[in-house]
């Protein structure tokens, strides 16, 4: 975006900003997890009918179990992204460096704008992130599966860790590059080329 500071015209170039389809990560699913575990476990301690009755309708391999973890996702995928991501101070920052959303006031109304389209987007994301914590669920139920359970958490763990290490690899291998460029290149002095 074009940004101006004092009578200069800096950029030109359209940018975006980086609005992930899920701000949350692996968290809601922690937490609706931790969440539906707590009848069960309290069942465990105390001897009370109706956490046991709660208990066995909350099983994991049921339909109201996989309706309530899938919900609880949702719910806790647009709670903890609330918590975590700051659309008003996203807003501020773009405004200090000069940067605008085109057609959008800078300041509040920006800051409304990026608001309104994070929950837009949030909805996809979290229903996405239902689906890979429950699809293991079901393809254990399909194939009468006992003996391993792999997770969506796991999953999500493991590519998210995987990834990552992938993107440190290729950022070290830029940095030889550039340190062997810079090693290698000819620098020309007084009519002479010199090697560095």
């Amino acid at each position: 975006a074009k940004h101006v500071r004092g009578r200069r015209v800096h950029g030109g170039q359209r940018q975006s900003l980086p609005l992930r389809v899920n701000q949350a990560g692996v968290m809601p699913i922690i937490f609706a997890q931790s969440f539906i575990v707590v009848p069960g476990t309290a069942a465990a301690f105390m001897d009370n009918e109706w956490l046991r009755t709660i208990n066995e309708i909350f099983a994991p391999n049921g339909w109201p179990y996989y309706i309530t973890y899938g919900l609880l996702i949702v719910f806790f995928t647009y709670f903890y992204t609330a918590i975590i991501f700051n659309p008003i101070d996203l807003a501020e920052n773009l405004k200090k460096q000069g940067g605008f959303i085109p057609g959008v006031k800078p300041g509040a109304r920006s800051a409304e704008y990026i608001d309104r389209v994070l929950t837009r987007v949030t909805l996809p994301g979290s229903i996405y992130l239902a689906l890979v914590a429950l699809v293991p669920f079901w393809i254990f139920d399909v194939f009468d599966i006992n003996t391993f359970f792999f997770g969506g958490t796991s999953l999500l763990i493991v590519v998210g860790v995987g990834l990552d290490t992938v993107q440190q690899a290729q950022q070290l291998l830029m940095l030889r590059h550039y340190d062997g460029f810079m090693k290698k290149g000819r620098v020309k002095m007084r009519g002479r080329s010199r090697y560095m």
